[in-house]
C-alpha cells in the first residue's frame, strides 16, 4: 500500500469538460516532461490509491518523490465526457518519525524540534512544486491545444496552498 503524506504543503485540481485522454498517456507525457526538467534526487513511480474503503476500487497515482516530499497526481475520467487531473503536495517525514508523530503532545514537539521548518526547507519544497507544476501544465497545455480546448488562465494554474504557509 503506497504511504501517503502526514502534512499536505498544497494541492491543484481541475475539470476538463469535453475531453477524454487516457490517464496512463497523460502520466507517460508527464515523465517525459519530467525528464527535460532534470530534477536532482527524485524517483517517479506509479501508485494505487483506494477510491474508498478497503475492497474499494483502486485509482493510479503518478508519485513524485525528493527526499520527504512527495508530489501525488491524479489525471482520469470523470463522467461520460470529461478529464480531471489533480495533484497533492505534501511530506511523509518516514517510518521512525510517523512513529514519534503517534505520540500525544510528545511527537509533534519532538519533530519540531528536531526536524525545524526552515527557510532553505520551504524554499525546496516550493521550488520542487513549482518545477513539478510546471511540468503538469505543460502536458495540459499540450493536451488541451491538441484537442481545441481553451487553455487554462493564469487564476486556473495557480495552486492551492496549506493553512500551513497563510500563517
Amino acid at each position: 500500500m503506497a504511504r501517503k503524506v502526514s502534512l499536505v504543503l498544497s494541492h491543484w485540481y481541475h475539470l476538463f469538460e469535453g475531453m477524454q485522454e487516457s490517464p496512463q498517456r497523460f502520466y507517460t507525457l508527464l515523465e517525459q516532461s519530467l525528464e527535460r526538467r532534470q530534477i536532482p534526487n527524485i524517483n517517479r513511480s506509479r501508485i494505487d490509491y483506494s477510491e474508498g474503503g478497503i475492497f474499494s476500487a483502486k485509482r493510479e497515482y503518478f508519485r513524485v518523490r525528493r527526499k520527504e516530499h512527495l508530489f501525488d497526481i491524479c489525471a482520469a475520467p470523470f463522467g461520460a465526457n470529461a478529464f480531471f487531473v489533480s495533484w497533492w503536495l505534501g511530506e511523509a517525514p518516514g517510518f521512525l518519525w510517523e512513529l514519534v508523530l503517534k505520540i500525544p503532545f510528545l511527537g509533534p514537539a519532538l519533530l519540531k524540534m528536531f526536524r525545524p521548518y526552515t527557510y532553505y526547507r520551504l524554499d525546496s519544497a516550493l521550488m520542487f512544486q513549482e518545477l513539478v507544476r510546471s511540468a503538469v501544465l505543460e502536458v495540459i497545455d499540450q493536451l488541451t491545444e491538441a484537442k481545441g480546448l481553451r487553455a487554462l488562465s493564469e487564476l486556473d494554474r495557480k495552486p492551492i496552498l496549506s493553512s500551513f504557509f497563510q500563517k
